[in-house]
């Protein structure tokens, strides 16, 4: 496990993410579901699409345009879901939104999405930090 209480190393993992953004495509499989999410707020503007098989999410990507909190965030939920089913998917954003909202959580499950811990200290960047998060549990309560 590593040690995410490095201010330096948190804002590292978050440029990686955001300059080298993991499983960012739009699919050409007809069979994926689908979420448009977008901020009035911010230039957030993503499209989120998983492929089921079963209660197995078999992929997960995203496409279209944010800044960096967004990008990182949602980079990091595509590494983290990708493999698990429906019930741990949900498990995992449920504690993603309990560290956000500084309420107790699972550390363990967030894996590198600990980074975005202190993202309650700046309110206005609560929705960037989410946006994939909350596109994803719509799709997986459809």
């Amino acid at each position: 496990m590593h040690s995410f209480n490095d201010p330096l190393m948190m804002r590292q993992i978050i440029m990686d993410h955001y300059e080298h953004p993991r499983n960012k495509r739009t699919p050409v499989h007809p069979n994926y579901m689908h979420v448009h999410m977008d901020s009035a707020s911010c230039i957030d503007d993503i499209h989120l699409y998983v492929l089921m098989q079963g209660d197995f999410i078999s992929d997960i990507c995203f496409d279209g345009i944010g800044c960096a909190i967004s990008t990182a965030s949602t980079s990091i939920l595509t590494e983290l879901i990708m493999g698990k089913t429906r019930k741990e998917a949900l498990h995992i954003i449920q504690q993603y939104e309990a560290m956000i909202f500084e309420q107790p959580y699972e550390e363990d499950s967030l894996e590198e999405a600990v980074v975005f811990r202190n993202t309650s200290k700046q309110a206005n960047r609560i929705k960037c930090a989410t946006i994939g998060w909350d596109g994803l549990k719509r799709l997986l309560h459809e």
